[in-house]
């Protein structure tokens, strides 16, 4: 399992390689729930919703690797989002329209967010359209479908909005602590027009580089674009610990011949 203290010094490390202070992205509010409860998607008891996530505890951080988004960085991949599917491989989307706020620019920075706001335009980038509509759909999508990120569940006195930025806050925490780009580096793997790979190649890679733990992977056909890493939450998704678990889904890979292009636009 990643402590609370492993995802700081994964994270600490991470961002000692950008110029975002890491203070800058601690938690703004706090859920009050602390880490020694029920993990998600094994409780066999009924839970508080607000510090136990249910239906949705089985959490996917997805990532892009997009070649043709301009500016999109050489040597990472990019955020596609935190989905909260549930623990029997069904899951919900748009769960309060009331709650789909637009101008996540404008949000985060009226609750001194900026760094975080910083750190997603070069990282959360959209294939097909803004930044800012990635946001929104992402926040519309999956975010309003965490329990635990309920309205009443915040502190007394939060600004409206609160739990939208605390989502992107610990999105962007999370992908932190998740260099695929580098995992795969690290076993020799990187993007090239001249070579192929097969799916064993970089699950292992990505396994040994995550300390045991096997995402699932996308492809456009035979180009690799996508990944999801799994995990389960003790506590809530503003401040409570991912524990990550092996993916429950097949990569949608072919077994071998996957071309990792070099991206076009960056």
């Amino acid at each position: 399992m990643l402590s609370s203290f492993v995802l700081l010094f994964l994270l600490g490390s991470s961002l000692a390689r950008t110029s975002v202070n890491p203070m800058d992205l601690f938690k703004r509010i706090s859920s009050s729930c602390g880490t020694a409860g029920p993990l998600s998607c094994h409780n066999t008891t009924a839970v508080n919703t607000c510090c136990t996530e249910y239906p949705g505890g089985l959490i996917l951080q997805t990532q892009f690797w997009d070649t043709d988004v301009a500016g999109s960085p050489a040597d990472s991949w990019t955020i596609h989002g935190l989905w909260p599917d549930n623990c029997d491989g069904t899951y919900t989307e748009d769960c309060d329209p009331s709650r789909d706020y637009t101008n996540i620019t404008a949000l985060l920075t009226s609750q001194n967010a900026t760094s975080t706001l910083d750190y997603m335009q070069q990282y959360w980038l959209n294939d097909d359209g803004t930044s800012e509509e990635l946001w929104e759909h992402e926040w519309a999508t999956h975010g309003t479908c965490y329990s635990t990120l309920e309205v009443s569940c915040l502190p007394s006195g939060s600004p409206a909005g609160a739990e939208a930025v605390a989502f992107f806050e610990t999105v962007v925490r999370l992908f932190q602590t998740l260099p695929t780009y580098t995992w795969l580096a690290d076993a020799g793997i990187t993007p090239t027009s001249d070579q192929t790979f097969t799916l064993s190649e970089l699950t292992s890679a990505l396994s040994t580089g995550s300390g045991g733990y096997t995402p699932a992977l996308g492809c456009d056909g035979s180009e690799l674009d996508e990944i999801s890493w799994y995990f389960n939450l003790r506590g809530s998704v503003i401040d409570g610990d991912f524990v990550p678990i092996n993916s429950p889904e097949s990569s949608s890979c072919p077994s071998s011949g996957i071309q990792y292009l070099p991206k076009q636009s960056s």
